[in-house]
């Protein structure tokens, strides 16, 4: 048997661990809450030893900061420079768009659980450079600055902090609501407002 042929093994049964110890983390978290989200009930519902989770993941919080990486990609045609505020901002909302419907795959009990101010892979002061949508955004403004395609009337830093505070908002209201409240138009609308009012559109 050839190197090749054992690596795509090795690779595949990788594959398959990490698999499983994220259906036992969704799992726990959908079942039991973060309260119950710990390494060894990780392990113990994923049937696996403490040193292959740790072969994947550094901490939990590693493990959950996945979750959003997982997200559909998004067309790297849609992150051109824009020809317009109006481009920019059409572009933006698609972004999160595609993180409700995301969200909606993951569960409402899911999403309910995974936002508490206890899972700390949602700090943005210590996430690493995964696709987060804060991050893609941040960086699709920042390149369209840059080209002087648009320009901003508070600094990219303020709005980025204000998108993804926007967007808590928008996740927290659709959980409060049990899931009954219009997700998609609330995320729209309220990005689109804000944008609408810090994107210079003189230029």
């Amino acid at each position: 048997m050839s190197d090749t042929q054992e690596l795509s093994k090795q690779q595949l049964k990788s594959k398959e661990t990490k698999g499983r110890i994220f259906r036992a983390a969704k799992t726990i978290l959908q079942e039991k809450g973060y309260e119950a989200l710990s390494i060894k009930n990780i392990c113990e519902e994923a049937g696996v030893s403490n040193g292959s989770f740790y072969h994947h993941f550094k901490t939990k919080d590693d493990l959950l900061s996945y979750y959003i990486e997982e997200q559909p990609s998004i067309n790297p045609d849609l992150l051109d420079l824009p020809g317009s505020a109006e481009e920019a901002i059409t572009t933006i909302v698609h972004v999160y768009l595609n993180y409700v419907e995301y969200c909606k795959e993951l569960g409402l009990e899911f999403i309910s659980n995974y936002y508490t101010p206890k899972n700390q892979s949602l700090n943005p002061d210590i996430r690493t450079e995964r696709p987060y949508p804060i991050l893609t955004v941040h960086n699709y403004l920042q390149k369209s600055i840059d080209a002087g395609a648009i320009a901003l009337r508070r600094p990219l830093e303020d709005v980025s902090t204000d998108i993804r505070m926007i967007v808590i908002g928008n996740v927290f209201e659709w959980c409060l609501k049990n899931g009954k409240a219009d997700f998609e138009q609330n995320m729209r609308r309220s990005l689109e407002c804000y944008l609408d009012g810090v994107i210079n559109k003189d230029i």
